[in-house]
C-alpha cells in the first residue's frame, strides 16, 4: 500500500469517525447535560477529518506537522467527551466501547505520523 492509499484510508477513517460521532450525539439525551456535552463532541469529533485532508495539502512540513498536531488535539478532545457520557451513563458504554477503540487506534496513527514529520517524539494520545 503506497502512502497515497494508507493516507486516503485513514482520511476514511477519520470521515467514518465523524459520522459516527454525529450519530452518537444525535442520539444523547435532550437534557441540558446531553446538549452540552453533544455540542462538544460534535465539534471536536467531526474536526479531525477535514484537519487531516488540510495537512495533507499543507504549504510545508511545519505546515503538516501543524494540522496533524490540531487532529490529534480534537481526537483527544473527543475521548474525554466520549469517556464522560459513559461515566455520567448518558449512553450505555457498550454501545460507546467500538468508537473509542476506534478513537484510540487513530489517535495512535496520528501520534505516529507526527513523529515521523517530526523526526522527533511528539505528544502522547490518550
Amino acid at each position: 500500500m503506497g502512502e497515497t492509499d494508507k493516507a486516503t484510508e485513514i482520511e476514511n477513517r477519520l470521515i467514518d469517525f465523524a459520522v459516527r460521532i454525529i450519530k452518537v450525539a444525535d442520539a444523547l439525551p435532550k437534557s441540558p447535560a446531553g446538549k452540552r456535552i453533544g455540542g462538544q463532541l460534535l465539534r471536536s469529533g467531526t474536526s479531525p477529518a477535514p484537519k487531516y485532508a488540510e495537512a495533507y495539502g499543507g504549504e510545508s512540513n511545519a505546515d503538516f506537522v501543524y494540522k496533524l498536531k490540531i487532529a490529534l488535539k480534537e481526537l483527544n478532545e473527543s475521548s474525554d467527551s466520549l469517556r464522560v457520557i459513559c461515566q455520567a451513563e448518558l449512553m450505555k458504554a457498550e454501545l460507546l466501547n467500538d468508537l473509542i477503540d476506534e478513537n484510540q487506534q487513530l489517535c495512535r496513527i496520528l501520534n505516529a505520523s507526527v513523529k515521523i514529520a517530526k523526526g522527533q517524539r511528539s505528544p502522547n494520545c490518550k
